[in-house]
Formats: C-alpha cells, sequence, structure tokens
C-alpha cells in the first residue's frame, strides 16, 4: 500500500455551517489538496500546537500524549486510511517499544495528537484519488466572473471530521459536469476550499453514478 505524505496547508472557520473548520491538508510532492472538515474543538487542538501556545490547563490531546509517555508508548504516523460515504477514517500507528499497533481514530484526533509527537501525516491512494483536489495551472482571469454565492444550512455529522453530506445548491443537477469543473477550479482560484470540496463530492456522485 503506497503511502501519500501530507502537511498542513490551512484552517478556516466553515461559512455554511456554524462550529465547523475546514483543515486543508496538502500533497507534500504534489499538487493535490484533501479538505475535511473538522469540530471547533479539534480545530483549536490543531491551531494551539501549530502556534506553539501552551494552553494554561492540558488539552485532551496534550493528556493523551502525558499518559502515552507515562506508559512508554510512542507515535510513529498518523494515517488517514479510508474514506466510506463521506466520512473519513484513520489511524493513530503506536509502539511500545516492541509492538507496534494501530488506534483506530476520527482525523482531527489523530492530527491533533500527531502534531503533538512531531510525526508524519499520511494518506493512501484510494483515498486521494477520491477525495483530493488537483490544482491546475489558473488564469489570472479566472475569478473575474466568479458566480455570487449563496451558502446553505448543512446539518452533517458536527463531530464525524465528515466532508459536508447535503448537497450543495449551486453544483445541483441541472449544472453540466463543464460548468461544474469551471466552478470548481474558481473556488480553488479563491482558496475557497469548503466549496471546492461539495463541488468535488457533487462530481464524484455523477461519476459514481454512471
Amino acid at each position: 500500500m503506497k503511502k501519500i505524505q501530507l502537511e498542513i496547508l490551512g484552517l478556516s472557520s466553515s461559512q455554511s455551517q456554524s462550529g465547523s473548520f475546514a483543515l486543508i491538508l496538502g500533497e507534500k510532492h504534489g499538487n493535490r489538496r484533501l479538505p475535511i472538515i473538522i469540530g471547533m474543538f479539534e480545530a483549536q487542538s490543531i491551531a494551539i500546537q501549530i502556534e506553539k501556545i501552551n494552553p494554561n490547563r492540558p488539552l485532551t490531546h496534550d493528556l493523551f500524549k502525558s499518559f502515552a509517555e507515562q506508559v512508554h508508548v510512542t507515535v510513529l504516523e498518523v494515517l488517514i486510511s479510508d474514506l466510506k460515504e463521506g466520512v473519513f477514517y484513520s489511524k493513530i500507528v503506536c509502539t511500545d517499544g516492541a509492538t507496534t499497533f494501530d488506534l483506530d481514530s476520527r482525523p482531527s484526533d489523530a492530527i491533533a495528537i500527531g502534531l503533538r509527537f512531531g510525526v508524519p501525516i499520511y494518506t493512501v491512494e484510494s483515498v486521494m484519488g477520491e477525495a483530493g483536489i488537483i490544482l491546475s495551472d489558473l488564469d489570472d482571469s479566472a475569478d473575474a466572473d466568479d458566480d455570487d454565492d449563496t451558502d446553505e444550512d448543512d446539518d452533517s455529522g458536527e463531530e464525524t471530521a465528515s466532508k459536508p453530506a447535503a448537497e450543495p445548491r449551486e453544483p445541483s443537477g441541472q449544472v453540466s459536469a463543464e460548468e461544474l469543473e469551471k466552478m470548481l477550479q474558481q473556488a480553488l482560484a479563491r482558496e475557497d476550499y469548503e466549496k471546492a470540496a461539495k463541488i468535488r463530492d457533487e462530481l464524484n456522485k455523477r461519476n459514481g453514478g454512471k
């Protein structure tokens, strides 16, 4: 199983899901992006670690690290291993020095913990191939005729680290695949990864329905 190393490119608040954030992961040696919708607490925990902020009291992920160190367990890597019905699954690969074992986890928790251990983040081609967004060369004028956005409420799972599950209004069944591709590139040009993820999901849904 070939693993693809990822790096954290950004973290932004979700415009359509109150209390949610879009975590943007990028292929370290490529041009694909993997947006994942995560909860507020996990986003805060990731941001605190990225910014090297020491909270007054340990967060849950800090507690995990302290406990693991006390029982002589360390984390080797984080692997976003699967994507089922729009929900990402991941594993925290650990070792006690003699045995290597996996812990099932949401990607947001796995990444927050992985950052505290300073370990690499990986995914597999099956996940990146289905959910990754390819950045192509964009003309400077691509965003000149952007459509006005109308963000809708999305009541998909709060703490599941899933992609937006509700079908977006913009890429509706009345829009051609070619137009969806154009909208995708426009969203990428604006770095609106949340909208890009919704359009990607609609394209994947159509491709799977053929």
